[in-house]
């Protein structure tokens, strides 16, 4: 018989008898052994290498193991241990490989950022790169496991012994962290997000975060502003605010900050008000979105308080302002929950949309659906911006000025030159769209109006082998902490709301950040509300008393 006819033969009749115990001992291992390259990678950074301190490093791996085998006898039972164990293969395989290749903490904010991702952001994320990672990390270990018999065992017997294999996890842990405790207390001291490296129980304790703080989370809503009221408006115009939301867009790269690639030209040309030192409330869409749009702001940050208050549009709308959210993205978060939203991710224009993805034009052409006749209004426009990894599929071919590009999502399969090129190329036609609303609001002769555009937070493009973004914020790269905002006012606004436009230049390159959000658009608008915070009002220090012009 041939010798790969035998091999066949026996691949088909091979069927290992294991216990329940013993198979928690073999995924305790795999994962241990096999599933933290990530966290060995940093601890070798943090440390000084691997081998500067061998019983620091072997007191680590076995506090590792000892936990994974706590886990998996907790998780792992006769009869569900093969549909967990599989599960946990899979989700493993895909988190080893974007903490791998992108640097990715999975923290509790990532794995809401994850929850909340939609399909085309999903999907997006799918590369071919991820293929060797699943075969070799889920496919080949579940198709081995489906191969096992497990033993069957009295549930008395089959239950001490679980008990007793957890009981041995958690006294090989505390011994392990006991040996080595000064260098490890000192090691995790100095780098607390190094725990979020270490798989499979860096995501599962997180989801067990997640989730919990779902369960707790108070049906009602802490009010805010509940005084707040606009002045009568008189002979005026009506005002109209467009706040734009960017994303994924860093300070670094914004060329009205002195970056050496003219990125911004034609908001250059527009007499815009350029802060040139922002920095952003969270790594994430998920932090700092509802967070720049809160009167706590990161100064004070609590997510929970956050998330059940009201925000900046709750506010306005109180104080009788129209509101109005248009989305390019994957929403508003909950700062818009209850007012006027309509999403335009799967709108159909054939020159702006394909079967993925719209271009950010079509927040400024779908604007005027929304303007409404003779009164004030705040509108957000939240765009896609610099979402990555596809930054070649932000903009049309024609604003393709910096090359060579990265023409696809699988990074590494690009040099770090492309990627930026791409990159910058996606700010380039951010610029255009925002000169291109500029223009449309200075046409508007019915209506008093401003622009803020501010980025929700920052991205890496390599530095330090890190991609993407949603760090874990204290040890976040400044990439991705800060970001771009200008302004753009109408001489009628300035001029009825009596802001000296050449003392907000003059202010403009002092340190802010997403904090002053809140106040200043109010501040801006002229909401009267004792929520509104005036030493974080970036237009109160350059307006006169109302009623009277700058200056007089």
């Amino acid at each position: 018989m041939p010798r790969g006819v035998r091999a066949l033969r026996w691949a088909r009749t091979w069927r290992p008898a294991v216990s329940v115990d013993m198979l928690a001992l073999l995924a305790a291992a795999f994962f241990s052994l096999a599933c933290n390259l990530a966290f060995w990678r940093s601890y070798a950074e943090a440390a000084g290498g691997i081998g500067s301190s061998v019983t620091m490093t072997v007191s680590l791996f076995l506090a590792i193991f000892g936990v994974n085998v706590l886990l998996m006898s907790v998780l792992l039972g006769r009869r569900t241990a093969k549909v967990v164990l599989t599960g946990l293969l899979f989700v493993t395989a895909f988190a080893v490989y974007y903490m791998h290749v992108y640097g990715v903490y999975l923290d509790p904010d990532m794995v809401r950022n994850v929850i909340h991702t939609d399909s085309k952001e999903s999907r997006e994320l799918l590369t071919p790169g991820l293929v060797p990672w699943l075969l070799g990390y889920a496919v080949l270990p579940s198709v081995l496991l489906w191969r096992l018999r497990l033993r069957p065992k009295p549930w008395r017997k089959g239950l001490l012994h679980r008990g007793a294999l957890a009981m041995g996890g958690l006294v090989l842990t505390v011994a392990a962290l006991a040996v080595g405790f000064q260098p490890i207390a000192a090691l995790m001291r100095n780098h607390r997000d190094l725990r979020h490296l270490i798989t499979p129980g860096n995501y599962i304790v997180s989801v067990a975060r997640v989730v919990q703080d779902v369960v707790k989370e108070s049906p009602t809503r802490r009010l805010v502003g509940a005084d707040a009221r606009s002045r009568p408006r008189g002979a005026r115009k009506p005002r109209l605010l467009v706040i734009v939301v960017g994303e994924t867009v860093r300070a670094q790269n914004w060329g009205l900050n002195g970056y050496a690639r003219n990125t911004t030209p034609q908001l250059a040309r527009r007499g815009v008000i350029n802060f040139s030192d922002v920095s952003a409330c969270g790594s994430s869409t998920e932090v700092s979105l509802p967070c720049m749009f809160s009167d706590i702001g990161r100064a004070n940050y609590d997510r929970d308080t956050i998330r059940r208050s009201d925000s900046l549009l709750h506010v306005l709308d109180r104080a009788g302002i129209a509101t109005a959210w248009l989305d390019n993205q994957a929403g508003c978060k909950g700062v818009c929950a209850g007012l006027p939203f309509t999403s335009l991710a799967d709108a159909k224009d054939p020159q702006l949309c394909n079967a993925e993805r719209c271009l950010d034009q079509i927040l400024v052409d779908r604007l005027p659906a929304t303007l409404r006749t003779g009164v004030d209004q705040v509108i957000v426009l939240h765009q896609l911006g610099n979402h990555g990894p596809r930054y070649f599929a932000r903009y049309p071919s024609r604003f393709r000025a910096f090359t060579p590009t990265c023409d696809t999502g699988q990074l590494g399969d690009c040099t770090r030159q492309q990627i930026v090129n791409s990159y910058d190329n996606a700010i380039l036609y951010t610029d255009h769209v925002l000169a291109t609303l500029v223009d449309r609001l200075e046409r508007d002769l019915t209506r008093d109006s401003a622009m803020i555009y501010v980025s929700d937070h920052g991205e890496s493009l390599g530095e330090g082998n890190i991609y993407l973004h949603g760090m874990p914020y204290p040890i976040a790269p400044p990439t991705q902490l800060r970001v771009p905002m200008t302004v753009w006012l109408s001489p009628g606004l300035a001029r009825s709301r009596g802001l000296d436009v050449q003392c907000l230049r003059a202010r403009a390159s002092k340190a802010v950040s997403h904090d002053n959000l809140f106040s200043s658009v109010l501040g801006l608008l002229d909401i009267q509300t004792a929520a509104r915070d005036t030493s974080l009002d970036l237009f109160g220090r350059c307006s006169a008393p109302q009623g009277r012009p700058s200056g007089a």
